[in-house]
């Protein structure tokens, strides 16, 4: 059986906020949202909390990091309403999301390494010979319309538009008929910016970034932020492993209505 830690020792709300910088307001709408199993009420109607609530807190605040506030919220909820198994499903949830980020970033890492010399050119400033050897015709080498390199991407034609008053690529027009010709740069910026997109990155965020790339010449500045994307995700998973340490620790403790949880080496989310 888990042990209990519903001791005779009494917890004030200040007890439990001090010890993490909160407000007892916070203490109390924790409480309110299920985050904490819910306090005993002295004669006089005060909150009195014990050690198992001082665990939740410390097993949420660790949860936070890795899964979101709203994801670590409803995490606790299942857990003191002792649904362990949808708390498990969403620690899966979030290590899936986790999983399919790094993917993403690794899709950006081969993208930007299948660039080869000869197509550093296509990166120069628009304002150089970039767009002075632009063809005038989309059916010239290297040239597309929106609507292939939409589908190309797997994304609708109305998101390049976005993206072009973003300032993300930028499209010249075909003097006959007015339509949107992408060059062989406006295309890789596009690929850039749907891996970059896919790995949360904003748009007000990419296009700066792009256009360092733009007036590198290179790929340089991708790669600073490659990194960085890639210490996030290691933070990330490390504070997923903070989470499910404090969160063994607080099923341990055995919350007021949670089973007996089976063995820890059984629980840890893959």
């Amino acid at each position: 059986m888990a042990r209990n830690l519903q001791s005779t020792e009494r917890l004030r709300p200040v007890d439990l906020a001090r010890g993490h910088g909160l407000s007892t307001q916070a203490i109390r709408n924790y409480e309110e949202a299920g985050i904490l199993p819910a306090a005993d009420r002295t004669p006089h109607g005060y909150r009195t909390y014990t050690p198992l609530h001082a665990r939740a807190l410390r097993a949420f605040l660790a949860l936070v990091p890795g899964h979101g506030h709203g994801t670590a919220a409803s995490i606790m909820r299942a857990v003191n309403e002792g649904a362990v198994e949808e708390a498990f499903c969403l620690i899966d949830e979030s290590h899936a999301e986790l999983l399919d980020d790094r993917r993403t970033l690794q899709a950006v890492e081969r993208a930007l390494r299948d660039l080869d010399a000869n197509e550093a050119t296509a990166l120069q400033p628009k304002s150089t010979a970039v767009r002075g050897t632009w063809p005038t015709s989309p059916s010239a080498s290297g040239t597309t319309f929106i609507g292939p390199l939409a589908a190309k991407l797997g994304i609708r034609p109305a998101t390049l538009r976005k993206w072009e008053r973003a300032g993300l690529v930028h499209p010249h027009r075909d003097p006959l008929t007015g339509y949107r010709v992408y060059g062989e740069a406006d295309v890789r910026d596009a690929r850039l910016a749907h891996q970059l997109r896919r790995g949360g990155y904003l748009l007000d965020q990419i296009a700066p970034l792009l256009a360092q790339v733009r007036a590198a010449g290179g790929l340089e500045p991708l790669e600073a932020a490659l990194s960085d994307w890639s210490d996030r995700l290691s933070r990330r998973g490390r504070a997923m492993l903070t989470g499910a340490a404090e969160l063994e620790a607080y099923l341990e403790s055995g919350p007021e209505g949670v089973v007996s949880a089976p063995p820890a080496t059984a629980r840890v989310p893959r």
